[in-house]
């Protein structure tokens, strides 16, 4: 049997349609950060397929200024492969490992993103790439510098790094 509810209550329920919001851990937030870095990083290398020449010099053994060869898409790999795990890594590392990865590879990335844009004439669309990218690498020092940290013996969690 239930009690009928005071006007008092009635007033200071939430709406029935509210969005619950939930705290979402910084794990989560930097891991969607990379998978969101990915798809515009490996996006901006398939769209720059589109750029009248570009497969005639893929073609001809050469990208940018730099031959193909083993050298050239073993480094690819690795610029594209670390990014990568680092969406793994955000979700399983502890969170000291963690929060010290993120910020040294995400400031190791941002003159890589840079890089994408010199030398090319399409500047409105590696611009545009290259602003995304910086800004989601932004976002992810941000939010690995202002890590929560929980104070001695309070249990209580106070932010980490200024912001």
């Amino acid at each position: 049997m239930s009690t009928p509810q005071t006007h008092t209550a009635l007033e200071t329920s939430p709406p029935q349609d509210a969005l619950e919001a939930l705290r979402m851990p910084v794990q989560a937030k930097l891991a969607a950060a990379w998978t969101s870095f990915m798809f515009f990083y490996i996006y901006v290398d398939y769209l720059h397929l589109y750029k009248p020449g570009v497969v005639d010099d893929i073609l001809s053994g050469i990208v940018f200024e730099f031959d193909i060869n083993q050298t050239f898409v073993v480094t690819s790999l690795i610029l594209v492969g670390i990014p990568a795990l680092m969406i793994l890594l955000s979700m399983t590392l502890p969170a000291r490992a963690n929060r010290t990865l993120n910020l040294v590879v995400a400031s190791l990335y941002v003159p890589v993103s840079v890089f994408n844009v010199v030398g090319e004439s399409w500047i409105a669309f590696y611009g545009l790439g290259v602003v995304v990218e910086v800004l989601l690498l932004a976002f992810i020092l941000r939010s690995a510098w202002t890590w929560p940290r929980r104070t001695a013996g309070q249990g209580t969690v106070a932010n980490v790094g200024g912001g």
